[in-house]
């Protein structure tokens, strides 16, 4: 007996390709041709995008005010650091890649602060204890 004559992987009178099948079994999934499977790189940057897209209409439903990419935060990068010689290793590494050292420019404060609007008081009262 052959193993074709008793495994059967699909209904009796359908053979050929599985594809609408799967089809059936994965709803809403969709196909993007620009986008190849082969460049883990491009998925996760699509990832970070679409994760983005969704956060993008949800921060417009709340009224939050959009992401401007010409702010500090744009495309640049941010290093953080405590150390007080980052500066100096930052002009070191850019020149070593041909990049201009002091492209860099220092936008905070070495001291972590608070936001101007948090509240640094407790909510809780002080407590003398009982009387006595």
């Amino acid at each position: 007996m052959r193993a074709r004559e008793f495994i059967t992987e699909v209904s009796k009178g359908h053979t050929g390709s599985l594809q609408q099948d799967i089809a059936l079994a994965l709803p809403g999934a969709w196909k993007i041709p620009a986008l190849k499977n082969q460049d883990p790189y491009l998925q996760y940057r699509f990832g970070v995008a679409i994760a983005g897209a969704k956060g993008a209409e949800q921060r417009h439903e709340d009224g939050v005010p959009p992401f401007e990419e010409d702010k500090i935060f744009g495309e640049n990068e941010i290093v953080v650091s405590y150390d007080p010689n980052t500066g100096k290793y930052i002009r070191d590494a850019l020149q070593s890649m041909g990049l201009p050292g002091n492209d860099a420019v220092q936008i905070a404060t070495m001291a972590s602060q608070e936001m101007p609007d948090v509240v640094k008081r407790s909510p809780v009262s002080g407590f003398r204890g009982y009387k006595k």
